[in-house]
């Protein structure tokens, strides 16, 4: 690890303190009285997937402390006993709702204190985990969750689980609190002198998130990822992948240091050595990151300023490798097949509109409910969750394609027309009331905001036009607002930053096109940009192509 210099962060220093990352968090769920956790506790317990929060709809009477929990589930697959489980869990111990996340997970929202070593304890037993869904460490790794493509996706699925595993952190502590139960001594010198063999004693200096694809779908945008992996396939066998590196969305309101990035493609490899790779790519964020500030911490930041010939140069050092040129390749979209098709291997499947990723019972759709019936009454079935925050049921005998259809049709999911255009294209984060981080509404927002783009957009003469569009309460970039058409990013309680320009196959950023346009203001300050959008396209060309060409003077993707 190279010298820093300046000052460590806080979280640096509590790292170096508590390497096995267990705080006092045993302690506090033992405690009768705690209605929450130590700062410096909140900080571990995202190491172990869990987020300390507080419904802010509720602050002008106090603040209720609550947690929200994340699975690690590799590449989004999920048995139908396991998702049975949690189907039941978040009745238990949540708000009765289950989210889909863009990593390919799901998370409880409004876990109290009090049930939330039960809920980590059961989702352990149901052979999941949430270790490393947050914190400093390796994220969920994505898979392509589409069986409709080709054959190769099982390989390139078990090289996902892999890297998986050899990128989780290796800390006893998780075991010890979550299932155990027990405090571990901080002062024992096996506890306080505790090195991870991949991470070291502190970690990363940010989170690090790692994704497989499959061309030409891009179904997991995997140019925002760190580490990507883009399988190349050659009569339905992969022979290896392209390595693309340094990518990620997070950056801050008004600090110019900070901002997207696509990853660079730097070299091709053979499959067997995709885990020495990853490790590698690991560690160079490890050992160059920036630990004085988070802000500028990721691994983009060391890609970008010591270039892409010093990162190759280092990977290959690191992983005993001589990368070969990248192969071609070509990504055409980014979307999930929606409604039933057939897999290659002659099974049914089903994508499943979930609208912002949130799972849950409405008088008009019983989505949740459905997904129970259908775990319970076809055990053989496999749920995929996708990086759109849609479900796959995969699997599906074609003797059970009627009977799963007119399940989710009796429980008001319409199966031949799940959403328009624009609804299907478009994902917003979680925002208010539980993230901490949120400046501006986003989930709960983007569905009415929907509702009034499609009818300016009619008015227009540009009915059914889909553009892909993205809404996040703060530049984060959960919900990759960056690659999008069209974007709003929350600046303030009813303001957002617009950007535009992003394009379908997730391969070019978009731009700041307002720097702060009021709610009430967006029909007003969109109708002239698609009235221009209708005159000036070219035949088939879409909006965000338009926008990057005309406003950006960017050529075509």
């Amino acid at each position: 690890m190279i010298e820093q210099k300046g000052q460590l962060t806080h979280n640096e220093v509590i790292k170096a303190a508590v390497p096995t990352l267990a705080g006092t968090i045993a302690a506090t769920l033992k405690d009768p009285t705690a209605d929450r956790f130590s700062e410096d506790d909140a900080q571990f317990l995202k190491f172990h997937g869990i987020y300390q929060q507080d419904d802010r709809d509720l602050r002008k009477t106090g603040k209720k402390y609550i947690l929200m929990v994340r699975g690690r589930i590799p590449g989004g697959v999920m048995t139908t006993a396991q998702w049975r489980q949690f189907d039941e869990l978040a009745d238990r111990y949540g708000n009765h709702s289950l989210r889909v996340t863009t990593r390919q997970s799901i998370q409880f929202h409004g876990v109290l204190l009090s049930g939330l070593g039960p809920l980590v304890k059961a989702i352990n037993e149901a052979l999941l985990s949430t270790l490393a869904a947050c914190g400093d460490v390796n994220r969920n790794v994505l898979a392509p969750p589409t069986p409709a493509y080709t054959r190769a996706r099982e390989a390139v699925f078990a090289d996902c689980l892999r890297v998986a595993e050899a990128l989780k952190p290796r800390t006893r502590a998780y075991h010890a609190i979550w299932i155990d139960g027990v405090q571990l001594d901080l002062e024992d010198p096996v506890n306080k002198d505790f090195v991870d063999p991949l991470y070291g004693k502190t970690y990363l200096p940010r989170k690090f998130k790692t994704g497989f694809v499959i061309p030409p779908v891009n179904d997991l945008d995997i140019l925002a990822d760190d580490l990507g992996f883009i399988a190349i396939v050659e009569d339905e066998r992969l022979v290896g992948y392209n390595l693309a590196v340094g990518g990620g969305l997070g950056r801050s309101h008004g600090n110019a240091a900070t901002y997207p990035r696509l990853a660079d493609v730097i070299g091709f490899l053979p499959p067997e050595k995709v885990v020495d790779v990853a490790k590698a790519v690991l560690t160079i964020h490890r050992d160059y990151g920036d630990r004085t500030d988070r802000k500028h911490a990721r691994l983009k930041y060391v890609v970008q300023e010591r270039g892409v010939d010093w990162t190759r140069a280092e990977v290959e050092r690191r992983a005993g490798i001589r990368l070969e040129p990248p192969r071609p390749f070509h990504f055409t979209h980014t979307h999930d097949l929606l409604g039933w098709h057939e897999a290659v291997d002659g099974t049914r499947f089903f994508g499943l509109h979930v609208e912002n990723g949130r799972i849950r019972d409405v008088p008009e759709k019983r989505m949740k409910s459905a997904l129970r019936e259908i775990a319970g009454r076809f055990p053989h079935l496999e749920f995929r969750l996708t990086g759109n925050q849609n479900v796959i049921l995969a699997r599906v005998p074609p003797a059970d394609q009627a009977a799963v259809d007119a399940l989710l049709q009796d429980h008001g999911i319409n199966t031949r027309r799940q959403a328009t255009v624009l609804h299907a294209a478009a994902m917003a984060c979680v925002a208010l009331p539980t993230c901490g981080l949120a400046l501006a509404e986003a989930e709960r927002h983007l569905p009415g905001l929907i509702d009034r783009l499609e009818q300016l957009l009619a008015e227009l003469g540009l009915p059914d036009q889909e553009i892909i569009i993205r809404m996040t309460g703060c530049p984060n970039g959960c919900a990759r607002p960056y690659t999008a058409e069209l974007a709003f990013v929350g600046k303030a309680p009813g303001r957002y930053q617009v950007w535009v320009g992003g394009n379908a196959s997730g391969t070019r950023l978009n731009r700041v096109w307002r720097e702060t346009v009021k709610d009430t203001e967006i029909e007003a300050e969109l109708r002239p940009l698609f009235a221009r959008f209708r005159e000036e396209r070219q035949p088939g060309e879409r909006f965000g192509d338009w926008a990057a060409r005309v406003l950006w003077n960017e050529p075509a993707s």
